[in-house]
């Protein structure tokens, strides 16, 4: 069989696994909207979790299918440049070639076993070109009418099917109330328009409409947020502020799940309302999580592809025990690396910190768990490794990092967006924010327990801080299921040699938690532990974490708000 014919073939069998993968991924996603409507939230979990075991099968499918195919000319860089030509002109019209580009990426990346990047092999963009948003993509409603009327007929639109026209009236005034004080803000007075992206955006127990209010002079994100309780769909907030819009987009969250036939014009929408948010974390956010990875490694490509002086360096903070996680500076990333030996008392594995991350990725994560995105084959150059770090990833991360000519090669890392360690936040803030973050630490630990996860180690060094001042869980080597913990209190001492023991009198399993020991070992400062007990005392109560695991084991399904409540409609104004 001729060159040209494998080409074709190969071509095939890639084109027809990524179209399968499409249509089994919206197939999943348009169920969204039954989920909702029904109120069938553990399905929708469940959802998420097969959606997100998609694309790794679809590359797997056609890996296979290539390597029996092509037999001793897998490896054929001929076949494969004649392919991706042919591939290239398959999707060249698609409205989601981004996406196809990718798959073909990672079907190359596995056969290949790529470092770095291969500009033969692989489809590679310099510089994003984003398409400008429209009619495709949303629907426009003039700002002539009362503001009223507009809102009553974009939620009319979105959601009519599924929502009691008498509850949207209910708060019509009060959303129309806040939209008009904000278009006064922006001191134009031309009456500009409201644009909703078609789509309704679906993810845990909550549907969101994403849409912005243009006008002559000012762009602004108009969302609202409805939930589904007993009574009936309501609209639960109204987000009006860019600051505000970023935290249900965040990086901390899970994917929406929302049916999108176009999605670069979909994220040129977004990014027109959250300017400061990353492609990558856009992408993500609406499900494609591998072209996510794609974009966030063009930017650190990008970043990194002339050296400066902004070296890497070691991340703030105290040392970890299982990772080496050091920062790109001038990018708002960082790396962490498992480290070849764990220092004394951690028991874990290389192949259990994997599992752990894994667990993670597939987990439902409340806006506290921060997305680790797994990346193999790092390839930079020599010069963004001062000599101490380089010989510090050699000595103790020497099965992950090596050395090639003038490069250094990374077998696996996980980029993380950076966040401040909450011990370094807490030595440098004080007052109102320093306060505010402490408070927001206990809500952490009560959201993650809601979703089944105990952090394990509750120290500070372990959480972090965004940028929007809330508290985040990354540090992931000690997790475990709550519903796997067995909480228990401290057994009283039967004798006076007991009680002056230096090692407990009593039985301690594996995965044995005292909850009142915990306030010992949080290591806040005196007024911060005071003000964390004010607010969080049941933390330290055996009753409350066996409380959430009986909600949990009986299929209760806590919804945790990605917005304060003062966005909240009836609540106090923004």
């Amino acid at each position: 069989m001729t060159t040209a014919d494998l080409a074709r073939q190969c071509t095939t069998v890639i084109w027809n696994h990524f179209i399968d993968h499409q249509d089994r991924f919206r197939s999943i996603t348009r169920r969204a909207a039954k989920r909702f409507m029904h109120r069938e939230w553990s399905a929708l979990q469940a959802d998420t979790a097969n959606r997100l075991n998609l694309y790794p099968d679809a590359v797997d499918q056609a890996q296979n299918r290539l390597c029996a195919m092509l037999t001793n000319r897998v490896r054929d860089v001929h076949v494969w440049d004649r392919a991706k030509a042919a591939f290239a002109d398959q999707v060249r019209c698609r409205h989601d070639r981004e996406l196809a580009e990718t798959f073909f990426n990672s079907i190359t990346r596995r056969v290949f076993g790529t470092v770095g990047v291969n500009r033969h092999l692989e489809f590679v963009h310099d510089e994003p070109v984003w398409p400008t948003p429209t009619s495709l993509v949303f629907n426009a409603y003039p700002l002539t009418d009362p503001v009223e009327s507009v809102l009553r007929r974009i939620f009319m639109d979105a959601m009519g099917w599924m929502v009691d026209p008498a509850k949207i009236d209910a708060v019509l005034t009060h959303m129309a109330d806040r939209l008009n004080r904000r278009l006064r803000q922006t001191g134009d007075l031309q009456p500009g328009r409201i644009e909703i992206l078609r789509p309704v955006f679906y993810r845990g127990q909550g549907a969101y409409l994403i849409g912005r209010v243009t006008t002559g002079k000012t762009t602004f994100p108009l969302v609202a947020a409805l939930l589904h309780p007993p009574g009936g769909v309501l609209v639960d907030a109204l987000l009006l502020y860019s600051e505000a819009v970023s935290v249900i987009f965040s990086y901390t969250r899970s994917a929406f799940h929302v049916d999108i036939e176009h999605p670069a014009e979909t994220i040129a929408f977004l990014k027109s309302i959250l300017p400061a948010k990353p492609e990558a974390d856009l992408y993500s956010a609406i499900g494609h999580f591998k072209h996510g990875k794609t974009v966030l490694y063009s930017e650190v490509c990008r970043y990194t592809a002339e050296c400066t002086m902004d070296q890497f360096h070691l991340s703030p903070g105290k040392r970890g025990m299982v990772m080496i996680v050091f920062e790109m500076a001038g990018l708002d990333m960082v790396v962490k690396l498992i480290r070849d030996r764990f220092d004394t008392p951690k028991r874990t594995t290389r192949a259990k910190v994997m599992a752990q991350y894994d667990f993670i990725f597939h987990h439902y994560r409340v806006g506290r768990l921060v997305e680790a995105h797994c990346f193999e084959h790092l390839s930079f150059d020599r010069c963004w490794f001062s000599d101490p770090l380089l010989d510090l990833l050699l000595a103790e991360a020497g099965q992950t990092v090596h050395l090639e000519k003038k490069r250094v090669v990374i077998d696996l890392a996980y980029l993380e967006r950076r966040v401040i360690p909450l011990d370094v936040y807490l030595s440098t803030q004080t007052g109102k924010p320093a306060d505010a973050v402490v408070i927001d630490f206990g809500n952490a630990i009560k959201d993650l327990a809601a979703a089944n996860i105990f952090p394990g180690d509750m120290l500070l060094k372990n959480f972090g801080v965004t940028r929007h001042g809330r508290v985040v869980f990354y540090d992931y080597d000690e997790i475990v299921p709550l519903t796997d913990c067995r909480f228990r209190n401290i057994p009283q001492p039967r004798t006076y040699l007991e009680e002056m023991a230096d090692e407990p009198w009593y039985t301690v399993e594996e995965n044995d938690v005292f909850p009142e020991e915990f306030s010992r070992f949080l290591g806040l400062a005196p007024p911060h532990q005071q003000l964390f007990l004010s607010h969080h005392e049941n933390l330290m109560q055996t009753d409350f974490w066996v409380g959430i695991q009986e909600e949990i084991q009986n299929g209760v399904i806590r919804h945790v708000p990605p917005y304060p409540p003062r966005y909240q409609l009836g609540e106090a104004k923004e």
